[in-house]
């Protein structure tokens, strides 16, 4: 690696960490300043455990989040000083392509990627879920918590159907239960119950006043009880199917989850599908981000670093929107999740070709 590119790859990186040192203390102050009312409500809290359980994995959820934010802005602020300084007029008369005066930025660009990528899929869901539980217990009021679900209906096989028609996720109780067996359209064995409790040490069913009934050929055979324990395929947390839930899982866990619910015929899981490509998209738009950055500020402007950060500033604007945009259009039914969620990059690519392709023509 050449002087150049150490120059520009350790200046590039330097930017990136002081952006996030800027970002990241404002965004947990003003955190700060709007809950800590509700800490001081809890007695039994103390300022480790707000710490380590809640601000800790705010910081790693938001640094990722602010990653191609921090990278945009501090590349056109770097390469805009540069410009200012003449030495980008330096590097040209060394005869050195604006593609060669690229490849230090795009290798800073692999090191974030990498680095976004792994937290996006392993590092950030586990935080996320150790946060959204410090939420749910100290920050949100009970009639907030997502623990009541009604007309609940899961299909755990081919063959198989569970109906619940309200089941509590506080307490694991739930009411009229029932559960249906066919042979091709028709019923071949059916059990209801009138309330159904999850026994999470032996990870079963118990059912209270169950009646089954049998239908063979030529008769069918009915029983009833007070009490029956009935393992099945799946658990009181396949009852909640949106939300916060696909961003507490790894995404080895949440493909195994999406793969297991489309087998359930869950009917609609475009929310967990872009939830899962944009793990990948994101970290990706670092190299899109960077190309435009650069494109944007290697040339001195007669505003100076004022215009180019302002044309920065906008365009991460419009970034952001695509993204928020598209996340919502991707979860729709009979939407395509993978096309949505790489829709923001796709458009930011074409603007990003066209503005490398003008200045290697002006260079």
């Amino acid at each position: 690696m050449r002087i150049l590119d150490r120059y520009i790859l350790l200046r590039y990186l330097r930017s990136v960490l002081f952006a996030m040192f800027i970002l990241i203390p404002i965004a947990v102050v003003i955190d700060v300043s709007e809950k800590v009312d509700k800490f001081l409500r809890h007695d039994d809290l103390g300022i480790l455990e707000i710490i380590q359980d809640y601000y800790v994995n705010f910081i790693i959820y938001y640094g990722n989040t602010f990653l191609p934010l921090a990278t945009f802005l501090a590349c056109i602020m770097f390469t805009s000083k540069l410009a200012s300084n003449t030495e980008v007029i330096a590097i040209n008369s060394a005869n050195i392509s604006f593609t060669r005066f690229l490849r230090p930025y795009f290798i800073g660009a692999t090191i974030l990627a990498i680095i976004a990528l792994y937290m996006n899929h392993f590092v950030v869901p586990k935080g996320n879920n150790t946060k959204y539980n410090f939420e749910q217990t100290y920050l949100k009021r009970k009639k907030e918590n997502n623990t009541y679900v009604k007309n609940f209906n899961l299909q755990l096989n081919d063959s198989a159907k569970v109906f619940i028609k309200n089941f509590s996720l506080q307490n694991n109780k739930g009411y009229n239960f029932s559960y249906t067996e066919f042979n091709g359209t028709k019923v071949k064995y059916k059990l209801v119950s009138d309330n159904v409790t999850w026994d999470e040490v032996n990870e079963n069913f118990i059912l209270g006043k169950y009646r089954e009934r049998f239908v063979l050929n030529d008769r069918d055979s009915i029983s009833d009880g007070q009490s029956k324990k009935q393992p099945l395929d799946f658990t009181p947390e396949d009852l909640i199917t949106s939300g916060h839930k696909s961003m507490e899982m790894t995404s080895i866990d949440l493909y195994n989850f999406i793969k297991k619910s489309e087998r359930r015929g869950v009917k609609n899981l475009n929310e967990y599908y872009v939830e899962l490509y944009q793990r990948t998209s994101l970290p990706i738009s670092a190299y899109v981000l960077t190309l435009i950055a650069v494109s944007l500020a290697s040339r001195k402007k007669r505003g100076g670093i004022g215009i180019n950060l302002a044309i920065g500033v906008a365009l991460m604007f419009i970034y952001v929107f695509f993204m928020k945009v598209a996340k919502v259009l991707g979860s729709a039914p009979g939407s395509n999740p993978l096309f949505m969620a790489w829709l923001p990059n796709i458009i930011f690519s074409i603007v990003a070709m066209y503005l490398y392709i003008k200045e290697k023509k002006q260079g």
